[in-house]
C-alpha cells in the first residue's frame, strides 16, 4: 500500500497550486485522508483532513484558502491551494488510514512529500 503525491512546484505570491495523492495497493477501505506540510526548520503541522463522507476540518492558517476534497472511487485526494504566500512553502505529505485486504488493522500511510515553493 502506498500513496503517491503530485502536483508541487514553484509559484508567484498570490498564485495557485492543485496537489493530488492516489492510494494503491490492496487497499479493502480508507477512513480519513489529509495533508500535512512541514517547512524547512520547522515540526509538521497539519493542514487539511477529510473523512470519508467528506467532512473536512482545516488549520486556522489555511482556511479560505485551500480546500480538500477526495475522489473515493480513484481513491484519490487533493488540495487546491489558493492565494499562496511565501510562509507555505514547505514539503507536503499525504495522509492516509487504510484497511488493507491482508493485514488486520488499521495502518497509517504517508506519502513521500511534494515540495510547494512561494516565491516571486
Amino acid at each position: 500500500v502506498q500513496l503517491v503525491e503530485s502536483g508541487g512546484g514553484l509559484v508567484q505570491p498570490g498564485g495557485s497550486l492543485r496537489l493530488s495523492c492516489a492510494a494503491s495497493g490492496s487497499i479493502f477501505s480508507i477512513d480519513v485522508m489529509g495533508w500535512f506540510r512541514q517547512a524547512p526548520g520547522k515540526e509538521r503541522e497539519l493542514v487539511a483532513t477529510i473523512t470519508g463522507s467528506s467532512g473536512t476540518n482545516y488549520a486556522g492558517s489555511v482556511k479560505g484558502r485551500f480546500t480538500i476534497s477526495r475522489d473515493n472511487t480513484k481513491k484519490t485526494v487533493y488540495l487546491q491551494l489558493s492565494s499562496l504566500k511565501p510562509d507555505d512553502t514547505a514539503v507536503y505529505y499525504c495522509y492516509a488510514r487504510i484497511l488493507t485486504r491482508t493485514t488486520v488493522g488499521w495502518l497509517e500511510v504517508w506519502g513521500q512529500g511534494t515540495l510547494v515553493t512561494v516565491s516571486s
